[in-house]
């Protein structure tokens, strides 16, 4: 049985293809449209669909779309049209941006996006681009209508985490921008049942509130929340106090945002590009505090309502690694796992893996999450295919892993293209430039690469059986981490040893890597210990600012030539510029 997830409602659209409960491929739009995002979350958007993803996913399995059992879309239009599902015609104002919405928590545009969402199935029928047209022929709307099956966004966050999870009991929490009507979830796996819990509905949002910050602090909201985060490690609490006027959160689970003016309350707001000034450090690092203490509580009632002694999580603000790595350290839970595609785009894995469940029933899972390389590869001859067409001079390498570690070792930057590309936002070791993090100066040598704002961090990918040796935890057992979804302290003695990817607070966002995860990858690390005793890379994502990760040879080549990258390792080949 083949069950198809489809995110597309909002951002980051994308989708994944379950066949008897274990995925067998998920990738977001973004990355073969070079559209970051896919698109941006705006109403007249809507009935955009991920056909690019859906035909790489249907490419691997070797199906056509009528060969797909079940469609798990990741929202629910019946939750806010009701009986009017059926009504067959909307209302819509001539300007919708002009007139009020009925609903408070709504938009004018609303009925223009749930339409999109109600035909969907006809655009997915009839909507595929002529390029991809091939697999997309055999059906209907009414075959796809048949098989069709809306999801609640909640639910497909949910189901993204504990049916991916490792763990057979769990607390679940999801907590993103918005849903239908729900903001936050919580819920208790347990038995091979899950259990909603409770909810907090709109227009209270811990993510909307980091979203509407990052607006008024100059960047694009809905995309650069992350730089709020690493923002705030710069910052004094000085406006505490404010925003915990604004969220109040209370033992039982429920929280409130009230509606606030951010100009009104700090000043004018930072232009795009315009200068960071220490109110702008100061105001990022409250609410990001705020945010930490909020969850805790929230995580502390959800333990004491389930009992469940691990935690699982999914939705926007879940990717945020500080709060995960406070909630590690000073909550509950004795294990916490994040589902690496946290955001939007793990809702087709969550739908389709929670409709597969409902209709082969509650067996046991039949596939964990360990690894996150879910996306297109590409063969020795597939690469060495295009590098031909392309006259590019280049050399094939008899040990790949050695060979790039000794380049790392002598101070090169490296394109790195192996493998499976990674599902979610973060680079894993498939796509992602690699460097030594022995010289102080690197972070700002990627950042000027990548064309990024000088504050942001970088990342260390290390071998997790040495992680404990270069990083601090309070937990017992050792550091496992290998989406990138939590941060360490450096150790005091290590601080000086890789001193590019230790941030201003003196931590990292540590990758933690397997032999059984990314064999190239973590031979590699081994081979860069070998030369300079230190089993540490930084590992940023290969792509450059405003352009998503590297997907295909073409992309990586492209990337590779336009940007001041020393070497690209890709396959079993090697590109190298001349001094």
């Amino acid at each position: 049985m083949y069950t198809l997830g489809i995110n597309a409602v909002y951002h980051d659209c994308s989708a994944t293809l379950v066949h008897d409960g274990v995925v067998v491929a998920a990738a977001e739009e973004e990355r073969f449209t070079h559209v970051k995002h896919g698109k941006r979350p705006v109403p007249f958007t809507t009935w955009q669909l991920p056909f690019h993803a859906i035909d790489y996913c249907l490419s691997v399995a070797g199906i056509s779309l009528a060969e797909v059992d079940h469609f798990a879309y990741s929202y629910d239009p019946a939750l806010l049209l009701g009986s009017k599902m059926d009504e067959g015609s909307i209302t819509l104002p001539l300007k919708p941006s002009a007139a009020r919405a009925a609903d408070t928590n709504g938009s004018p545009w609303d009925p223009l996006f749930l339409c999109y969402i109600v035909n969907a199935p006809g655009q997915l029928a009839n909507g595929a681009p002529h390029h991809l047209e091939k697999r997309f022929r055999g059906v209907t709307p009414d075959s796809i209508a048949a098989k069709w099956h809306y999801v609640e966004h909640h639910l497909a966050h949910e189901a993204s985490a504990y049916l991916a999870s490792p763990f057979d009991n769990t607390a679940v929490l999801t907590m993103d921008g918005r849903g239908e009507r729900a903001t936050t979830s919580y819920g208790h796996f347990v038995n091979g049942h899950y259990r909603r819990i409770k909810q907090v509905n709109l227009p209270h949002s811990l993510g909307l509130l980091y979203e509407d910050l990052t607006r008024y602090l100059g960047f694009l909201h809905s995309s650069d929340e992350y730089k709020v985060m690493a923002l705030a490690s710069y910052g004094e609490p000085r406006f505490v106090r404010e925003f915990q006027e604004i969220v109040q959160v209370d033992n039982e689970g429920n929280y409130t945002v009230a509606p606030v003016d951010f100009v009104q309350k700090f000043g004018p707001a930072r232009e795009r590009g315009g200068p960071l000034e220490a109110i702008h450090y100061d105001i990022a690092h409250s609410l990001q505090h705020v945010l930490e203490e909020t969850v805790k509580k929230m995580a502390a009632w959800l333990h004491r309502e389930t009992g469940a002694d691990k935690l699982c999580m999914a939705g926007g603000v879940a990717l945020n690694c500080v709060m995960n790595a406070r909630l590690r350290e000073h909550g509950p839970f004795s294990e916490i796992w994040v589902q690496p595609a946290a955001g939007d785009s793990g809702t087709s894995l969550g739908a389709a893996l929670w409709v597969d469940r409902e209709q082969r029933g509650p067996a046991a899972k039949r596939w964990v999450m360990h690894h996150a390389f879910l996306g297109p590869e590409y063969s020795d001859a597939e690469i060495e295919q295009f590098l031909k067409r392309s006259k590019l001079k280049y050399r094939k390498l008899d040990n790949v892993a050695e060979e790039v570690a000794e380049l790392l070792a002598q101070n090169k930057i490296i394109g790195w293209f192996q493998g499976r590309m990674e599902f979610g936002p973060r680079a894993l070791g498939a796509r992602s430039i690699l460097a030594s993090p022995i010289d102080p100066d690197m972070q700002s040598i990627l950042n000027e690469i990548k064309d990024r704002e000088d504050f942001r961090p970088v990342a260390p990918a290390v071998i997790e059986d040495r992680a404990r040796d270069w990083f601090a935890t309070g937990r017992p057992g050792p550091i496992v981490a290998p989406f990138m979804l939590f941060i360490f302290d450096v150790l005091p003695d290590k601080a000086d040893r890789i001193p590019a990817v230790r941030h201003t607070d003196g931590t990292a966002r540590v990758q933690t890597v397997r032999r059984d995860q990314h064999p190239l990858y973590h031979d590699l690390l081994a081979a860069f210990e070998r030369h300079t005793g230190v089993p540490v890379l930084v590992n940023t994502s290969f792509n450059t600012r405003g352009e998503p990760v590297v997907c295909s040879p073409r992309d990586a080549i492209e990337s590779f030539w336009t940007s001041p990258l020393d070497a690209l390792s890709i396959g079993s080949f090697l590109l190298e510029k001349s001094a």
